[in-house]
């Protein structure tokens, strides 16, 4: 059997969770697809899955050899589109993640002015407040705030955020605003459990330990409306609470003593960067960040 077909049959099988599920995604039958994952395993001499009546998992042998069977296919996907040319109109799925609030506010509008311009174009978005593994999922684009980790994956720096505390106007009636971040402590604060959440909120050259919160919460927006409710300060991001305090409902607090702005980078695999859809949409975020204030 063709090797680049049993690879396919592999790649679906792990992402599909089962055979027949498989086969309908390649259009193929389950006898198809089982032999082909035989002839697999027969010649790399080791077994991909283990099987039972209920359900279909992967080996360690086949979970070490799942993001290069991936990697493979997608460089020969590249290899195709750049036959083809880069200028081809953008189709097929863009499978894209990001922060689940930042991806609401930027990278949605981006994603639905794309489809309205492109008919063979579809896309899936996983917005989530941890790190998608890109490989391993199949990601085309994904979007991430902070430093970077050395990677293989090509990055491109859109833009920028800050850390921004902020709190209510009736908050700062009852309480006062804090003039240094030592008067922090005294201060009602509101924590996250999350990628952010930590035992300490750091600041240009100081850092206060989060002993005693008033509140701890596991999302954004809860925190954001503990803040606006007057529960007390909140330390969060500063395309999180713009609105909020361009509207007047948070007052930011200790803008000098805030640590330096975190990058904004879209990540893909190098083998992704001549498709049309990634080129449009790497171009497009790096707009909308720039007409956001964001750049």
């Amino acid at each position: 059997m063709d090797h680049l077909a049993t690879l396919e049959m592999f790649v679906a099988v792990a992402g599909e969770g089962g055979f027949a599920a498989a086969a309908r995604k390649l259009g193929s039958s389950p006898p198809a697809v089982t032999r082909g994952i035989a002839a697999l395993e027969a010649r790399l001499g080791t077994s991909l899955f283990h099987r039972s009546t209920r359900a279909v998992a992967l080996t360690d042998a086949g979970a070490a050899f799942l993001g290069e069977a991936r990697r493979i296919l997608a460089d020969l996907a590249g290899a195709e589109r750049a036959v083809r040319g880069a200028a081809a109109e953008p189709r097929g799925q863009l499978y894209l993640t990001a922060p689940a609030m930042f991806g609401r506010l930027h990278m949605l509008p981006v994603v639905s002015a794309l489809l309205a311009e492109h008919d063979a174009l579809t896309a899936r978005m996983m917005l989530v407040d941890r790190n998608v593994r890109i490989v391993e999922e199949g990601i085309d684009v994904a979007l991430r705030i902070g430093p970077l980790a050395d990677s293989a994956l090509k990055a491109v720096r859109i833009g920028a955020v800050r850390q921004m505390l902020v709190a209510s106007p009736a908050y700062l009636a009852r309480h006062g605003a804090p003039a240094m971040v030592a008067e922090l402590a005294d201060h009602a604060l509101i924590a996250m459990d999350g990628p952010r959440a930590g035992s300490e909120w750091r600041f240009a050259d100081a850092r206060l330990r989060l002993d005693r919160p008033r509140l701890v919460v596991n999302t954004v927006d809860g925190a954001m409306a503990a803040a606006e409710a007057g529960v007390g300060i909140a330390n969060l991001l500063s395309y999180q609470v713009m609105d909020a305090v361009d509207a007047g409902r948070l007052i930011a607090l200790l803008a000098a003593e805030q640590p330096p702005a975190l990058p904004v980078h879209l990540l893909f695999e190098p083998s992704r960067a001549a498709l049309p859809s990634v080129r449009l949409f790497v171009a497009a975020m790096k707009a909308r960040l720039l007409m956001a204030g964001l750049a």
